[in-house]
């Protein structure tokens, strides 16, 4: 084809049109990554092949309406290959020569370095590599057995990724679900960003390694178009979840750069890249009108249903946990709300979404990224996903939780058993690193409820919140503080004792709440006045009631259940910066390596406990 010709390519094109796509997309990808002095050409010349048969033969998708419910889902796992996909985007008419040319990789504009939500076609964020597989395994449990839509979910992933231990959650999953309606398209191309990958070539171990997990694998020839075809084909059939091992070359295309060494991320000079077109054939402008969507399933609209929560008497030992299961299995009401479990839904007590709405409830065993995965996918469908386990598990699932607040995804996380208050369990389950972490995302909320009534109704805010929420709840049972119709703002907090000579203000949350009411008992018989505030939102922070309360008292305690770093005790700090006067401090923190124990103990030993309390307290006043 001629340079500059311009075609449109239909579902029925045949192999050599197909080609000549291909051949557009890696010049483009060449193209827009040498005007904007960065990117990753070689990486999405490898793939080039299999995007093009996916785009003209099998990606039913209408461009001009990415919202359409039965559209099929594209992930881009490797999304270092944004060249290639934003290349798919102009071959698809809705993304301009002119702006891949002059805005990829720029400031202030939405071609971005790795693709996001920002576009309408991008349902995830990539980038951090091994996740986009967990994702689309939540976006096709979605499509299947919540939506009941017909559509299918492809993603691309680099062989470099398929190192990733989450990559082997999502593809168990996927396995174990049977997601008959899901692809994965590996791009074995070799070479990784250092050098050669683990298995280079050998195709044969990913497929076995896929079979392993219960998907059905098809190794081939990823430059051979009509078996790329027959392979895409066979994986839509609704038999069984298929992983599609495409053996490639780096850099494809271009005889100077493929399956070489040292172009991993780097564009090419102009002089290369000028007879890398070329090579590829010169300048095109095709356009490609792949299959339709097919017809969205119908929708019956849900029956309105209120939410009624639960309700508890004050004075009453309830553990925050057990609201929170109770609070969740009432919000079941409203359709949109879907329960993820990492097997201790006994423990966290999402057993009781389970048995109220068994049909929203999904099992994802000890794979916290996986849950996390998930959610994501079940949120980008316009579910209200809420995903628990115990805080210190969520650690490990922290990135996939940092990269959904790149998507700006909308979910509820709860973590249980936080803390050293969890007792004789040892570190190993304590969470005291959760607060930081959670406080640290961005956009995020992050809530501490001290009773059963707080943890009500600050479980049902988080359905109605963006961004990612946070629950903090704990282990033991603690005395009810409020009445059922008491309300609980996100930004604000309780004032539990206050007085006209109050002396030292004492903040906690959770346990430490009702160690620092214990201990403004203790103060109060030895003449010492303490305000106590219930700091249940960590973040948002009631900063207009810690400056009233400095103003008053002039002097601040904060305890925590939590490592010092990141948690209470700073976010306080940090409301307290912007106050002229700044109130003397002190903060009580787990600074040590706790063990097993009774939670009197653990928290006596942490200095956290009502007497540590009170003592800090005399000292504060003393300075």
């Amino acid at each position: 084809m001629s340079t500059d010709q311009k075609s449109t390519l239909n579902a029925e094109s045949d192999l050599p049109q197909v080609f000549e796509l291909a051949q557009q997309l890696r010049m483009d990808s060449v193209r827009a990554s040498t005007s904007a002095g960065s990117g990753h050409p070689t990486s999405s010349l490898s793939a080039a092949d299999l995007m093009a048969v996916l785009m003209t033969r099998h990606l039913r998708y209408d461009w001009q309406s990415p919202d359409h419910q039965a559209g099929d889902h594209l992930v881009f796992s490797k999304g270092h290959a944004s060249p290639l996909l934003y290349a798919m985007f102009k071959a698809a008419g809705v993304v301009s020569d002119k702006e891949l040319m002059t805005t990829y990789r720029r400031f202030g504009h939405r071609l971005q370095g790795h693709p996001t939500p920002e576009l309408p076609w991008v349902d995830v964020a990539t980038g951090s590599l091994g996740q986009g597989i967990g994702y689309g395994v939540g976006i096709a449990l979605a499509g299947r057995d919540l939506a009941k839509q017909p559509y299918r979910v492809w993603v691309l992933c680099g062989d470099s990724e398929m190192a990733e231990g989450s990559v082997w959650e999502a593809l168990d999953k996927a396995g174990h679900h049977q997601l008959a309606n899901f692809t994965v398209l590996i791009d074995v191309n070799r070479l990784g960003q250092s050098g050669p990958t683990e298995l280079e070539w050998d195709t044969d171990t990913y497929a076995r390694r896929a079979e392993a997990f219960g998907c059905r694998a098809l190794v081939v020839d990823g430059h051979d178009l009509e078996a790329i075809d027959r392979a895409l084909t066979t994986a839509a059939d609704g038999q069984a979840p298929t992983v599609i091992v495409a053996k490639t070359v780096k850099g494809q295309g271009v005889s100077e750069v493929a399956d070489k060494e040292g172009w991993h991320g780097k564009p090419l000079p102009e002089d290369l890249a000028d007879r890398a077109i070329a090579e590829l054939g010169g300048i095109r402008d095709l356009r490609v009108h792949g299959p339709q969507p097919p017809e969205a399933a119908p929708v019956p609209a849900p029956a309105a249903a209120a939410v009624e929560l639960p309700r508890f008497e004050v004075g009453d030992q309830v553990a925050t946990r057990v609201a929170f299961g109770k609070a969740l299995a009432a919000l079941g009401a409203r359709p949109d709300v879907v329960a993820l479990d990492a097997e201790v839904g006994n423990s966290t007590h999402v057993e009781d979404f389970k048995k109220a709405h068994p049909e929203r409830y999904f099992q994802t065993f000890i794979a916290e990224q996986q849950m996390i995965a998930d959610a994501v996918g079940m949120a980008v469908c316009g579910y209200r996903p809420y995903a628990t386990t115990f805080a210190a598990f969520l650690t490990r699932a922290h990135d996939f939780i940092r990269m959904a607040a790149v998507s700006e995804i909308t979910m509820a996380l709860c973590g249980t058993h936080s803390g050293v208050e969890i007792g004789a369990d040892g570190p190993s389950q304590m969470g005291v690193e959760d607060l930081a972490m959670m406080r640290a995302v961005r956009g995020s909320t992050v809530l501490y409820p001290s009773d059963a009534t707080s943890a009500t109704a600050l479980t049902a805010a988080m359905a109605d919140l963006d961004g990612i929420s946070y629950l903090r709840t704990t282990r033991g049972a603690y005395p009810v503080l409020y009445a059922g119709d008491e309300s609980f703002p996100v930004g604000g907090s309780k004032t539990l004792r206050r007085g006209d000579d109050d002396q030292v203000t004492l903040i906690g949350a959770g346990v430490t709440l009702h160690e620092c009411l214990a201990a403004a008992d203790d103060l109060a018989a030895a003449g010492v006045q303490a305000r106590v505030i219930d700091a249940y939102s960590v973040k948002p922070i009631d900063a207009a009631t810690l400056a009233e309360a400095a103003q008053d008292t002039g002097a601040f305690l904060v305890a925590e259940d939590h490592h010092p770093e990141g948690g209470l005790g700073e976010a306080v700090l940090s409301a307290l910066a912007t106050i002229p006067a700044h109130p003397a401090f002190t903060h009580l923190a787990v600074t040590n390596l706790p063990g097993s124990g009774t939670t009197a103990e653990l928290l006596d030993a942490a200095g956290i406990s009502r007497t540590h309390i009170v003592q800090a307290a005399r000292a504060l006043l003393q300075r």
